[in-house]
């Protein structure tokens, strides 16, 4: 058995839930992060432990409306607190702004060390001040108190999504390749 499934399987026994601990999903598109996300918050879910999986542009979109109906602290309790595991997914996919940056901070900062959460992203941290409107402070928080307690597991390898394609040689060809305008006008 490699480390990464000795990893993946210590992280199935759901311990991590009863610790309170984190995991955080890394790897490029397509390598099955939110696949194995689903898959732990559902044996969960079968262990009658209360789960919940959203994206983070859902997450964030739900609080800002939560906040401009002045419903901010319920939402919190309810959609945040409620769950033992919140599977927060694609983090990373679009950049926040700084207000979206504060409430996923709250997200992280009201759940550190009282609930676990599962990340996924297809950014390595270094990249992560990106996605919080590249405010160094919040993002040294956000990660500071994710991965406190918590398992992080890289996934590396090609896109299972594209995996087909490659086969047919389209991954590599001229047809899945974005060219400059300069290129094109001399094609």
């Amino acid at each position: 058995m490699t480390k990464h499934s000795k990893k993946i399987c210590d992280v199935a026994t759901l311990e991590f839930v009863k610790r309170k601990e984190n995991i955080i999903l890394l790897g490029q598109s397509g390598v099955g992060k939110t696949h194995l996300a689903i898959a732990l918050a559902y044996a969960a879910v079968q262990k009658r432990i209360k789960a919940r999986f959203i994206t983070a542009s859902d997450l964030i979109i739900q609080m800002s409306h939560a906040k401009k109906e002045k419903r901010y602290d319920s939402f919190i309790k309810q959609a945040v607190m409620a769950p033992s595991l919140l599977v927060i997914d694609e983090i990373g996919y679009f950049p926040m702004s700084k207000e979206d940056a504060h409430h996923f901070f709250q997200v992280i900062s009201k759940r550190y060390e009282r609930g676990s959460t599962i990340v996924t992203s297809n950014l390595v941290f270094s990249q992560w001040s990106g996605i919080f409107a590249n405010d160094k402070v919040v993002t040294t928080a956000i990660l500071d108190r994710l991965l406190h307690h918590s398992h992080v597991i890289n996934i590396l390898g090609d896109s299972y999504r594209l995996k087909e394609k490659k086969e047919e040689g389209l991954v590599d060809s001229d047809l899945y390749k974005f060219q400059s305008k300069k290129s094109m006008k001399h094609s």
